[in-house]
């Protein structure tokens, strides 16, 4: 089978399309055909040599995906061969097949199609924990959205309008404005130098928001703080970009309360994964998620993927198709 590789980290043109060999599902595994795999910042994370580092070069990224089952292993009960499914944090799903654990597996319903269903598994279940687990998002809320346009603010903005929220969301061009705008962002404020807090302020009333959601690095941290109401939340993610340094607590206004999110906490158990992803399809099924899909590449050319995600100038989901 054909996979990508890194075989050290760098740069999205070391990544190498490759033969692979097939592994036959052992006990509680499963072998899946690939139909399309998610690409995800934490991917980035990996070639870059910031997490996975107890995997020993060469190894396949990826993570996420949606496919059809091949064969199971002794003791596998819940799937078949044939079976749509979709997985969620299962590495070397950048690959034609992959085998892995029966609980990472869901079933997919016949009205989430492939690659629906590989778009919303990792940043899906992510929106998910921050607004209904992390920080329950209320009727009357209001969210500052970091990266509104992006594959999880644009999933996020949709969660926060369904709890009965309201969102201000941050984008870095203005030809993201219509985008974020387009899932229920109520207000969206364009910025690339996290000069965006006074905005945020007068938006939200003038007292600043419930809420901040920022997974866009240090850069933002100070503006990001600078946000909150009194006694606000403030929701910290995405390690890739680096974190914002060491903190004094006795410094932190306004008796905020801040946190960084971790994607296992709200997926815990087998059961949790099934049950969060349910009401993630039942949503889409619904039509009160929307899911939107801003780039298609062949597997070969994950090289590619990863450099347009890396420049800013993707919207949505971003997918490889082996």
């Amino acid at each position: 089978m054909k996979a990508i590789v890194m075989n050290r980290t760098g740069e999205p043109d070391m990544l190498e399309f490759v033969e692979r060999s097939e592994t036959a599902p052992a006990s509680g595994q499963v072998l899946v055909e690939v139909t399309a795999a998610g690409v995800n910042f934490m991917d980035i994370g990996v070639r870059k040599g910031m997490a996975w580092r107890e995997i020993s070069d060469p190894k396949v990224l990826g993570v996420e995906g949606a496919g059809r089952v091949l064969a199971v292993g002794d003791g596998v009960e819940h799937f078949r061969p044939g079976q749509r499914v979709a997985w969620v944090y299962a590495p070397g799903s950048y690959a034609e097949r992959i085998t892995l654990s029966a609980d990472a597996l869901v079933p997919l319903p016949d009205g989430i199609d492939d690659r629906t269903a590989a778009s919303v598994m990792m940043q899906g279940l992510t929106a998910s924990h921050f607004a209904t687990d992390f920080y329950p998002v209320q009727p009357g809320d209001v969210a500052l959205v970091h990266a509104a346009a992006g594959g999880v603010g644009l999933l996020l903005t949709q969660i926060i309008k369904l709890r009965g929220g309201h969102v201000i969301g941050r984008v870095s061009s203005a030809d993201k404005i219509a985008v974020a705008g387009e899932v229920g962002a109520d207000h969206v404020i364009v910025d690339t130098e996290g000069r965006f807090a006074e905005e945020v302020v007068r938006l939200s009333g003038g007292e600043g928001v419930h809420v901040v959601y920022d997974g866009s690095g240090p850069k933002t941290f100070q503006a990001s703080l600078d946000s909150l109401r009194r006694s606000g939340t403030f929701c910290w993610y995405g390690p890739v970009l680096g974190g914002p340094g060491p903190l004094d607590v006795m410094s932190l206004p306004k008796s905020i309360k801040i946190g960084y999110a971790r994607f296992f906490d709200h997926i815990y158990t087998p059961a949790l994964l099934r049950a969060r992803t349910s009401q993630l399809f039942d949503w889409i099924v619904k039509g009160n998620l929307k899911i939107r899909i801003g780039g298609v590449y062949p597997l070969a050319e994950a090289a590619r993927a990863h450099a347009d995600m890396e420049s800013r100038a993707t919207t949505g989901k971003l997918l490889l198709i082996p």
